[in-house]
């Protein structure tokens, strides 16, 4: 895929009308799990809003990210009571996320902790990570592209948002990053 490849993936992405979706998490390995989640319409407007009270502690390092605590997070639902909504909305949708592996990988480990079915019928799931780094085109000593922050794609591409490290943030930058590389013109019109 070139620069200009990815300017025409992100177009007809943009054209299908995507939801973006964004997570924060107790950690990375597997046993981490999620503590918030937000997903928005095509017009920023989110669909999914919440925090997630998790089964085990937040470790001090993920809260040092993204400032949730163990405490801050006792009254909100936990995932089993929030992946009915969640599998609701992302039905029969594409699903755009910067570091898409990542944060599909927490969904259905957080799911399957909690002994219920990754199941979302018709989904599709894109990645903005992977557009992004194929948008730049950059490649490092080993001849894979190289991997971009989402806080960096936000900077390049002059977006006045931060990378809060909270999901509706995120999301919302997401969106930006897609909505800037979707807007770049191509050689051939």
């Amino acid at each position: 895929m070139s620069r200009w490849t990815a300017i025409k993936k992100a177009k007809a992405w943009l054209d299908r009308a995507p939801l973006y979706l964004d997570t924060e998490t107790t950690g990375l390995g597997p046993d981490a799990e999620i503590v918030e989640i937000a997903i928005v319409d095509a017009d920023g407007r989110p669909l999914v809003n919440t925090l997630v009270r998790p089964q085990g502690e937040v470790p001090p390092d993920a809260s040092r990210v993204h400032g949730l605590t163990t405490a801050m997070l006792q009254g909100a639902p936990t995932w089993a009571q929030i992946w009915p909504q969640i599998q609701a909305v992302m039905a029969g949708r594409l699903v755009l996320m910067y570091n898409a592996e990542y944060d599909v990988r927490l969904m259905r480990q957080t799911t399957e902790r909690y002994g219920l079915a990754f199941d979302i019928p018709g989904v599709e799931f894109g990645d903005l990570l992977a557009l992004y780094s194929e948008f730049k085109g950059v490649r490092g000593q080993d001849g894979d592209l190289r991997r971009w922050r989402l806080e960096h794609a936000g900077r390049e591409l002059q977006i006045p948002m931060p990378n809060s490290h909270r999901a509706l943030d995120d999301t919302l930058l997401t969106r930006e990053v897609h909505r800037k590389i979707a807007s770049q013109p191509l050689p051939w019109g």
